[in-house]
């Protein structure tokens, strides 16, 4: 199995009702309306930026079915179904072939960390991707979360199993994408994870990006990819330094609450992350907006560049 995976994916923010806290599917709806009305290639549900681990499996199950009914045939669903468990990740990417995923997002184990060897790792792939109905994406998760770091053998190694199709890095560093793109299979297909970088990995031929920024500059995200594929080069970087400063302020620095927080300033369905995650405090709030209008965007109809 395999399934093309260039140009820009959203990984969405989980919109949580401000009195219930319960699942905002409403909120979703409209988040997901905004984002398809530019050109990216996908969605990713369950996610770092859709506070996953956070999400009870029956809200995981919700956003896959809402998700799914949004998407048209020219659109992709990535399900985010990482466990520390093989058997519960086997389950959740069942799942999520059930309820119509393209492709699964798979983090690595990384609660016991120190049993998690290499040999580990590739035992635990390799049960997922034999039983997964559906190709599987690696997912190296962002080093300043709880995660561990994949060698650039055990990459290689992943790459070089059925039904393992590719990898979401979110390192955010150009030479690890560039060493990955020389010693992976010619047909793996490396996503990088940080809007900070698009550009030039896709240069060096990585195949696009499943952004967090993505969410609150589709438009520039998949701008970015579409410039890149006409060759014009010159486009690209400028929208890549549009880009840039919004990732690395609100998605590097403040995370989930900083992208939802963002959300709000456009008029998107942001609101506050689920604790223990906490929302920004008022100057970071400040912070944001004022990143945001600096930029030209302070409605969703101004993310139409």
């Amino acid at each position: 199995m395999s399934v093309d995976l260039r140009g820009v994916f959203v990984p969405c923010t989980s919109p949580f009702d401000s009195v219930t806290g319960e699942l905002d599917v409403i909120g979703l709806e409209t988040n997901l309306d905004s984002y398809l009305s530019h050109p990216i290639r996908g969605i990713v549900v369950g996610g770092s930026t859709g506070e996953a681990v956070l999400l009870g499996e029956n809200e995981r199950c919700e956003m896959l079915r809402v998700t799914q009914r949004k998407l048209g045939a020219s659109h992709l669903l990535i399900a985010g179904t990482g466990a520390e468990s093989t058997r519960l990740t086997i389950h959740r990417c069942c799942e999520a072939a059930d309820f119509g995923a393209d492709a699964v997002l798979v983090q690595p184990p990384a609660f016991y960390r120190s049993a998690m060897t290499e040999p580990v790792l590739m035992k635990h792939y390799s049960e997922v991707a034999e039983i997964s109905p559906i190709p599987v994406i690696v997912y190296q998760v962002p080093l300043r979360l709880s995660t561990l770091e994949f060698s650039e053998k055990l990459v290689t190694d992943l790459s070089q199993l059925d039904n393992i199709i590719g990898i979401k890095d979110s390192r955010g560093d150009i030479d690890i994408v560039k060493n990955m793109i020389a010693t992976t299979q010619e047909d793996f297909q490396i996503l990088v994870g940080s809007g900070a970088i698009l550009a030039p990995c896709l240069e060096l031929g990585a195949a696009g990006g499943i952004l967090a920024v993505a969410n609150l500059a589709p438009g520039v995200a998949a701008n970015i990819y579409a410039s890149f594929a006409t060759g014009d080069l010159a486009e690209a970087t400028r929208q890549q330094a549009v880009l840039s400063p919004v990732h690395n302020t609100v998605v590097g620095s403040m995370g989930v609450p900083g992208v939802k927080a963002g959300l709000d300033v456009l008029g998107l369905r942001g609101g506050y992350p689920r604790p223990p995650l906490s929302p920004l405090g008022a100057s970071d709030q400040e912070k944001v907006a004022q990143l945001l209008q600096g930029i030209g965007f302070d409605s969703v109809e101004s993310l139409v560049r």
